[in-house]
């Protein structure tokens, strides 16, 4: 059973940072990636990973402001925001899947985090 635990989450001021973790306590997965949604929104792409860590992606909203990067020894991924807006506010989900592409739809992922929580006061 795999499970994806994310923390890291909070209230921080514009400008400011943030890490967001994610540990999968199951068998370890192909791509990894993080979504985030707003209420009465659908849930966006934000970052995503292949298996090795080789290649990254990211939505324009967030190049070059965030990071992302993954331990498979300890099997956690790592989303580092930099720089943070208040458009950022939003909650923001772990998700995994087995094959070694990295979509940017929800749909495609199999295992999702509980989701963390993310404000950016202004």
């Amino acid at each position: 059973q795999v499970q994806l635990v994310e923390s890291g989450g909070g209230l921080v001021q514009a400008a400011g940072s943030l890490r967001l973790s994610c540990a999968d306590s199951g068998l370890s997965l192909g791509a990894w990636g993080w979504f985030r949604q707003t209420p009465g929104k659908e849930r966006e792409f934000v970052a995503g990973i292949t298996p090795t860590g080789s290649t990254t992606f990211y939505a324009d909203s967030v190049k070059g402001r965030f990071t992302l990067s993954r331990e498979n020894a300890k099997r956690t991924l790592y989303l580092q925001m930099a720089s943070l807006e208040p458009e950022d506010t939003a909650t923001y989900y772990c998700a995994g899947r087995r094959g070694v592409t990295v979509p940017l739809i929800p749909s495609e992922y199999t295992f999702w985090g509980q989701g963390t929580q993310v404000t950016v006061s202004s």
